[in-house]
Parts: structure tokens; sequence; C-alpha cells
């Protein structure tokens, strides 16, 4: 069978692939896409979006257990985790399907099957009808990560879960241990407590969400706690013994060993980057501790060969793949891009109470030499928070004194993960603690306290 041309493939239909393969439609390119599994990648069906369903029901239930705060009355309160899990599989389901349909209003030729480089140019697919042989002058890879599996703590899908079985549990955790408080580890955390699971969360470092802020990071611990999560920082999980109905977890702090029973345990020590099977090695790519290592432009040094998305590194992140995605196109097709920039990338975590953040931390920016001023503001000074029975959270900025660049913003509470987008736009325009100052914020939003926390920076807080 004579093999297929295209202008360009792109390997991977997660976030960063299929938003490479629309883009480079849009520029006139002809696309292939190759995809192993399900369209949308992890993100959509495993990940981002399902998560976010099933976190959406726990924060519902915990509003109807608070019913009578707001003059309402709720009996019998109860949940049914298979209809809990049906909704969110369904909600995964429906936006997988919408990707298809993308593809096929972008013109994207879609490969089911396994790809691997045959050479340069040259991809081989292999699918459940036979082989076929594809070829374009440029490649993307955007094959993401997968789940880190510890030697000694692998999810065996009865007691010990990944991300996929917690998704679809076999039962309801009564007693559960969760390994690792990055975002994965946390949300997972927060929506089984808000459940009902008595929920102890396991950290190697010396604080949980150990990228965020550290004053974010202890505000956030203090409400977990409050919750009744038990947190154990600085501690590391040595060994699990399984037995049919639980798990005792050797867990070592400062040096001691203790043991502990669970009858569930989440991992989530991070991720590993898919570069199996793909022929790299071959071609002379780069690989660093499962990452292929990349230029700016996500350029693997070999010609016509790109690497986007948690394949090429941190911050693995959906949206970060896919603006590398926009970013590898619009170079294919011959425009002038700008590279992507870490800093200016935001990080959300759907916990309750929400964290979210961008650009440098407090200590990161005195690190870098910054000499900073930094504002705080909290949710109960808040109109709008206070109304909404939400008074627990702030907010963080930190400033260049000597410039007044917003070098990064942090922070916890109710619905941050969509105030942030306020602070990454500042930063993409470049704006300074004038520009933020002047700037009129509407009344009553939680936003305002956006506001108030640069003032609070320049010494001119108002309402605290």
């Amino acid at each position: 069978m004579a093999a297929k041309s295209f202008d360009l493939i792109v390997i991977g239909a997660g976030p960063g692939g299929y938003v490479a393969a629309i883009r480079g439609a849009q520029l006139g390119l002809s696309v292939a896409i190759v995809e192993r599994e399900h369209l949308g990648g992890i993100c959509l069906n495993w990940g981002c979006i399902p998560t976010k369903a099933l976190l959406r029901s726990s924060e519902v239930f915990h509003l109807m257990q608070r019913a009578s705060e707001f003059g309402l009355k709720a009996d019998n309160i109860g949940y049914d985790l298979d209809a809990v899990v049906k909704r969110s599989r369904k909600v995964a389901g429906q936006l997988s399907g919408g990707i298809g349909h993308l593809m096929k209003k972008n013109k994207v030729a879609v490969f089911m099957g396994s790809a691997s480089l045959a050479g340069k140019g040259k991809v081989t697919v292999k699918a459940k009808e036979g082989e076929e042989t594809l070829i374009a002058k440029n490649i993307v890879l955007a094959t993401g990560a997968r789940a880190r599996n510890l030697p000694g703590l692998e999810a065996d899908g009865k007691r010990v879960w990944m991300y996929k079985d917690a998704l679809q549990p076999p039962h309801m955790p009564k007693k559960l241990l969760v390994i690792g408080s990055g975002a994965i580890g946390i949300e997972f955390a927060s929506f089984y407590n808000t459940l009902g699971a008595d929920t102890t969360v396991v950290e190697v470092m010396d604080r949980i969400l150990p990228v965020e802020d550290e004053e974010i990071s202890k505000f956030a611990k203090k409400q977990f706690e409050k919750q009744g999560m038990k947190i154990m920082q600085k501690s590391v999980v040595k060994k699990l013994d399984r037995a049919d109905d639980k798990v005792t977890a050797h867990i070592e702090t400062g040096g001691k060993v203790t043991k502990h029973d669970f009858d569930t345990v989440i991992s989530a020590v991070g991720i590993v980057g898919n570069v199996e099977d793909l022929g790299l090695e071959d071609l002379g790519v780069k690989i660093d501790r499962t990452h292929v290592v990349t230029d700016e432009y996500c350029r693997t040094g070999v010609d016509g060969l790109y690497a986007i998305g948690d394949i090429a590194g941190a911050p693995w992140l959906a949206h970060k793949a896919s603006h590398e995605g926009v970013m590898v196109a619009e170079l294919i097709a011959g425009q002038h891009p700008h590279p992507v920039k870490p800093e200016s990338i935001a990080g959300c975590t759907y916990c309750h109470p929400q964290v979210a953040s961008v650009g440098y931390t407090e200590a990161k920016a005195k690190e870098l030499g910054f000499d900073v001023k930094v504002g705080r503001f909290p949710f109960i000074g808040n109109g709008k928070a206070i109304a909404l029975g939400e008074p627990e959270g702030m907010i963080k900025t930190v400033f260049d004194a000597k410039t007044g660049e917003l070098l990064g913003a942090h922070m916890v509470g109710a619905e941050v993960t969509e105030l942030i987008q306020g602070y990454v736009v500042g930063r993409q325009l470049e704006t300074t603690e004038e520009d933020l100052m002047n700037t009129v914020f509407p009344h009553p939003t939680l936003s305002e306290m956006m506001h108030e926390s640069v003032l609070d920076a320049y010494g001119r807080v108002i309402h605290m």
C-alpha cells in the first residue's frame, strides 16, 4: 500500500495534539493525527474534565449539608457514588465525541492506532486492521505522560488505585491514604474526604502543594485539616502490605516508621513521559528523565520533529500543551509566533478551597534577586465572599519594587481558578501596579480582592 503524504503529522490527540492539528489545518496545511486510545487524550477522558465533574458533585453535596446556613431546608442528604461517576463519564464522553467532530470539520485525517517513527519524516501506524505508512516533512510528538508507578506502591485496581481507578472506584473508601499532594493527589483527597472518607495525605516535601507559594500551602493545609483530613509532611510511604480487605502502609517520618491501616490507597506521585516504542533513540532525539529535550520553540534538534505538552516536560498542564500546539503549527506554516513562557502559565487546583497561581512565588522572586513588594487581601474582607458563604481564602500579589512589574499572583479560596486569569492577562500585557490600581473592578465581585491585594502591596488597601 502506498504511503499517504501530508504536510504535518501529529502523534497523540490530547489537548496538545488535537489543537496543533486544528491550527495547522486552519493555516492551510494537510494534517494527519494518530491516536492509539481516545480522541481528547488523558485530559478529556481520564484527567482534567472528569475530575472536575466529580469535584462539582462533591461541592454541591458539601453545600447541601450547609443548607440551613442559607435559610434552606434539605433532609436526608446523601449521594449515589455510581450516579456521580456515571455523570463524570458522560461529561467526558460528550467532549471526546466533540473532538471527533472538530477533526472532521477541519478536514484532519484521523488514524486510530499506535504510531512509531520509521525514519525521518516517516510514521508507521499499527492498527487492528493492519499497518500503514504516513509521510510528512513535519511531525509533532504529543504523546503525553502517564502516572508514575513507584516500586512497591504499584496500583492493583482493587485496594491500591491510580487516577483511572479513582475515577471509576470499585468501592467507596472508608479509610483512604493519598500518596502525593500535588494537584492530582489533593483533588482526589478533597473529593473523597468531602464524601465522608477518613482521609490521610502523605507528602515527601516539607509542605503540601509544594509548587505553590508557601503561605498559600499553609492556608490550604489549615482548611483541609478543618475538614478532617490528616496531613503528614516530610513523610514517605516505604511499603504497602496488601490483604483482601485492607492495606497496611509503612510510613516513615523523621526517621521513624509507623504502620497505618487503610481500606484504599491512591498513588499520585508524579508522571512519566510516554517516550517508549516511538523510535526516538534511532533518530537521535535527546531524552532526559522520560521527557524529550526541546528548545523554546519545541524543536527536538531533529529537523522537522517537534515535541509539545507533557512529553516535553514541565509544567504538565493541558493549557500549556494547547498553546505549544498552536505555536508549533504556526512555526511550521512559516509564521513567527512567540515562544510559550512557563512562568506566564497559570496552575489551578480544584480542591475545596480552590488554589490558583501564576508567575513567581515570593521565595522564588527573592531568590532571583528581585526587591519585592507583597500585597495580601483576605476573603473575609470581601462582601461577595461573605454573601456566598465562602469567607475563607486569600489573594497574594508579588511585585518588583523597582519597576512595578507583577511578578506573581497566588490565591486560595472560592472560584480562584476563574479569578487567576485576570492576573494572567495582566502579565501578558506587561502590566504594572499602576495599571492595576487604576482599573475599575465591578462591585460586588470576588475580583475586587485582586484590586485590594495590589493596593495592599503599596500601602493603599481600602477594606482592611
